[in-house]
């Protein structure tokens, strides 16, 4: 049985570290599924894109998170557009030990945060195995009911009112920071709109949750939560504007 985080890994430092096209032809499933708005379907089209890497591109990779088959990357990209991306990738590893499907998301980096955090610092070491399902259940109960049901009143239920740690670049520290921003959002005409949860991927006290919905615009939410002693702490996200044209017919989630 193959370890899915040590397969993405290392195929991740074979395909974007060293740009080596031939990545593919080992770890990457011949059904490769794509839902990325970056390239079109099949490992071929993948193969191009590597092939394609100019020489000053590299990744930074912040946290790394396993949940069965599914493996979260949360890094910083250079050279793939004229300013680095902080994104996040979600990588599905078949029975045989490949890259069967990917989706992702990436956003500018800001270097100027209303928090005066970087939009992927902060803890990365899982260390509460043991609380994976517990932390999984209390955020997939808070998407449901504050993100998708916009039930504010039940906010501190699940967000902790002493720490809340923000790396969104636009909202400060605290709920007071998340309202504020929220509120200026709202004046721009961005609510935040979380109309489906599609994925709750968890590792420790990490959990990532993959949404869909409207910021203005149709948008991906990528919200990963770090959650301590059963309330959420620390919140790091991307959101995405969904392109009215993919390059394959498989959307983006």
């Amino acid at each position: 049985m193959s370890n899915p985080k040590n397969t993405v890994l290392t195929a991740a430092a074979e395909l974007f570290g060293e740009k080596d096209p031939t990545a593919v032809d080992r770890w990457v499933s011949i059904g490769y599924t794509q839902h990325s708005a970056l390239a079109a379907d099949g490992p071929e089209a993948l193969r191009q894109l590597v092939a394609g890497l100019p020489g000053d591109f590299r990744y930074e990779g912040a946290r790394v998170l396993a949940d069965r088959d599914l493996v979260v990357l949360h890094g910083t990209y250079f050279g793939f557009g004229p300013a680095p991306m902080v994104g996040f990738d979600i990588f599905r590893v078949d029975g045989d030990g490949k890259l069967a499907e990917h989706w992702d998301a990436l956003t500018p980096v800001v270097t100027d945060t209303a928090s005066g955090r970087t939009q992927t610092d902060g803890p990365a070491d899982v260390t509460e195995v043991e609380k994976t399902e517990a932390n999984r259940a209390l955020v997939a109960e808070f998407a449901e009911k504050v993100l998708v049901g916009a039930d504010y009143s039940v906010l501190t239920d699940y967000i902790s009112t002493e720490t809340y740690r923000q790396h969104n670049p636009e909202a400060a520290d605290g709920l007071d920071g998340f309202g504020a921003a929220a509120a200026t959002w709202a004046e721009q005409g961005k609510n935040l709109v979380y109309k489906n949860v599609h994925k709750v991927i968890a590792e420790g006290e990490f959990v990532l949750v993959q949404s869909e919905g409207e910021f203005g615009v149709p948008v991906a939410y990528y919200d990963l939560f770090r959650v301590a002693e059963g309330k959420i702490v620390e919140h790091w996200d991307v959101i995405a504007p969904v392109p009215a044209d993919l390059p394959h017919g498989n959307g983006l989630f």
